[in-house]
């Protein structure tokens, strides 16, 4: 039988190590790795950009995966422990409303840490197609339906939401061609095989500076330092609209408070430097550095309204 010393400093220190946990004052104690997305992303950027930042206030090796929706999944199934991180794109929370066989539940498995950046789509359309505003364009598409198309990610990437969200709020049929990747898309936009896009604007830019695209608007709320002299599609002709890339850090759920406040003070401190607001500005992105409370109202009401849309429209995909 255990004398009652012992146990009762056995207690003590069970008390003291949960403790610690808890407070997250040990944390981190060895490399942390984080998941991100395909290499050369926008979001990968961003990653990249706050992976290096932190880690020497952490005083720990951050090792950044890219595994796509892959690591998605890799994050939703870690230890809450603080030790594997998620960093991604609206995808995480957009695509679930989209398809029903996604393995991942955006509230359910995650922990919100920070919202890291956002960016606006431009929408850029062939320098043939007659339209050189939002209210023409809407026009043309309401005079010619279903003979319009736009290119677009992945299911539930921003050009993707933003096209869904556009068609809905102006009564217009424009057809989706889905491609692998933004690239391809911006591409065959160029060469007049798609007619319109809702691309990043720090992958549209150039080539609306080299005349081979044209922007009509750029879809925030507010016009946008990243497309100067822009105006936005709410104030052309489709009042209310509004559509954001956005990509922030997630920890898995039931990660214990003072480590996701500790990782967000972190990320928070990486974003307001100067230089790192700088290179995510020349990068086609705006710094957020939000609270978790703050990312997880965005991301609650995203979905709200993007789940209404893809009902109404009957997006949601089976199998």
């Amino acid at each position: 039988m255990m004398p009652r010393l012992v146990v009762g400093m056995l207690s003590v220190s069970l008390m003291v190590l949960g403790a610690g946990i808890a407070s997250g004052q040990n944390f981190p104690e060895r490399p942390i790795r984080i998941y991100g997305p395909q290499i050369g992303t926008s979001p990968d950027v961003v990653l990249r950009l706050i992976a290096d930042a932190i880690a020497g206030p952490l005083g720990q090796r951050m090792v950044v995966e890219s595994r796509g929706i892959v690591g998605v999944e890799m994050a939703a199934q870690a230890p809450p422990d603080g030790y594997t991180l998620l960093h991604y794109s609206n995808v995480l929370w957009f695509m679930p409303l989209f398809r029903d066989n996604v393995r991942w539940d955006p509230v359910r498995d995650f922990s919100p840490i920070a919202l890291a950046a956002s960016t606006p789509n431009l929408v850029v359309v062939h320098p043939s197609l007659p339209a050189k505003s939002i209210k023409e364009l809407i026009a043309l598409a309401k005079a010619r339906p279903g003979e319009l198309n736009y290119g677009s990610s992945s299911t539930g990437a921003s050009n993707h939401v933003a096209a869904e969200l556009f068609k809905a709020m102006a009564g217009v049929k424009i057809v989706r061609v889905n491609y692998k990747g933004g690239a391809q898309a911006v591409s065959d936009l160029m060469a007049g095989q798609v007619q319109l896009m809702f691309s990043p604007a720090g992958t549209a830019k150039p080539h609306v500076k080299s005349g081979r695209l044209r922007a009509l608007a750029v879809s925030s709320a507010e016009p946008s330092a990243l497309a100067p002299g822009l105006p936005t599609v709410a104030a052309s002709g489709l009042p209310g609209y509004e559509s954001r890339s956005l990509s922030g850090l997630f920890a898995p759920a039931k990660t214990p408070v003072a480590i996701i406040k500790r990782l967000n003070q972190e990320v928070v401190r990486a974003l307001n430097r100067a230089d790192v607001k700088e290179k995510l500005f020349n990068s086609g992105m705006e710094a957020v550095a939000s609270s978790p409370e703050e990312f997880a109202a965005t991301i609650k009401s995203e979905m709200t309204r993007m789940d209404k849309v893809i009902k109404d429209a009957g997006l949601r995909e089976k199998g």
